[in-house]
């Protein structure tokens, strides 16, 4: 009996770690191009990707299956379109600083634009969440230990991003756009099983 237990809690642990990998990636880009990034603009990042880690599973665990095989369709193509947009307008807002010599708007903090981040990287823990609920599984700790991880793992790629911006500065904007860009394309094949 306790060893089941303690399976089941690697289990979670280790859905949360892999849950936790898009908004790793994003937090570390948001460490090299937010300008000046402070303490808590840093906390909020991991506050939002947090919350959505942790919402998504309990919307679908409400749904249950009726939804499933709808958001498994569209879902990869809502998170792929964000990141793309987002990737895309954080290059064109770099070229365009370049050329005009302004640099005032670039890497600044936004809350509209964390809130399209946290969707787009919160879509595959809506599925997780159907499959808690095929499963039975009580949705309380697992949405807990979701949501805490991807707090830890969203801060510690803020460090990381941040030493990295210290190297590279100004222009590795353009490869935080590129990593959302492949990052959009990675989920949208992982959802269409290419890969």
């Amino acid at each position: 009996m306790r060893k089941e237990a303690t399976m089941d809690f690697i289990t979670v642990i280790l859905i949360a770690v892999a849950l936790a990998m898009d908004s790793f990636s994003i937090s570390i880009t948001k460490g090299f191009t937010i300008n000046n990034i402070t303490t808590i603009q840093s906390l909020w990042i991991g506050v939002f990707f947090g919350f959505f880690q942790g919402i998504m599973p309990i919307l679908g665990w409400i749904s249950g299956v009726q939804l499933q095989s709808f958001v498994s369709k569209v879902a990869p193509w809502i998170a792929f379109i964000l990141l793309l947009i987002i990737g895309l307008k954080m290059i064109y807002e770099t070229i365009t600083d370049g050329e005009e010599g302004e640099t005032s708007e670039k890497g600044q903090f936004s809350f509209k634009e964390l809130t399209f981040l946290g969707i787009a990287t919160s879509i595959d823990a809506f599925a997780v969440g159907v499959t808690f609920a095929l499963l039975n599984t009580p949705i309380l700790i697992p949405v807990i230990i979701i949501g805490l991880v991807s707090f830890v793992f969203s801060e510690f790629g803020i460090a990381i991003g941040k030493k990295i911006g210290q190297f590279f500065k100004s222009k590795f904007e353009i490869v935080g756009g590129v990593v959302l860009i492949i990052l959009g394309f990675k989920i949208l094949l992982d959802g269409l099983r290419f890969i």
